[in-house]
């Protein structure tokens, strides 16, 4: 039976999922086949200046705001993956469409090596990542939502408020799911 692929949409975390690694997260999905899935969290910006380290060299002067590095997610968080926003209209070497503007970077490859159609990337340490089916579990059981996403998602400036703009603007059930409060004890 053929997975109809998530590539390029958002999963948002329901209150169901009680995972604190992903809890009131928004994961951009970057591959997604039969045989699994990995994707970033975008909302968990740490306080790790993306110029801090040495290794992405230039890749730091792009960084868009906020210049940090961003938590994406708890599987190898050694590695790092670099997201960039390109012009809609170009074809750029050294980077892979993921949906509409975002794309990954080819990191070896310095900035100097791909094209200046680069608007602006975003630095993310490990990835998150599901083996077959698992993603598809989660989603029927309730832990995900999954919606599509807007250009500008990958690279909001306030990453903090993401997962309850993006439910927000859902509109009706959906964005009252923005409101629930992080202890529901608290309530």
């Amino acid at each position: 039976m053929a997975v109809e692929s998530l590539t390029g949409r958002l999963l948002v975390a329901t209150p169901a999922l009680r995972d604190p690694n992903f809890e009131r997260t928004v994961v951009l999905l970057l591959a997604h086949e039969r045989g699994g899935a990995l994707g970033v969290v975008l909302n968990r910006a740490t306080e790790m200046p993306v110029s801090d380290i040495e290794a992405l060299g230039g890749w730091a002067e792009r960084a868009s705001d906020p210049g940090v590095v961003f938590e994406g997610g708890p599987v190898q968080p050694e590695a790092a993956i670099c997201l960039a926003r390109v012009r809609p209209e170009r074809d750029i070497r050294g980077v892979t469409r993921v949906a509409g503007p975002v794309c990954s970077v080819n990191l070896p490859a310095g900035p100097d090596d791909v094209d200046e159609g680069i608007e602006g990337v975003r630095v993310f340490s490990g990835y998150a990542g599901w083996e077959a089916g698992q993603l598809e579990s989660e989603i029927d059981t309730g832990s995900w939502l999954v919606f599509d996403g807007l250009p500008g998602d990958a690279f909001f400036p306030r990453p903090d408020d993401l997962w309850s703009m993006v439910l927000r603007r859902q509109g009706g059930l959906l964005a009252a799911i923005a409101l629930f409060p992080s202890d529901p004890s608290l309530n």
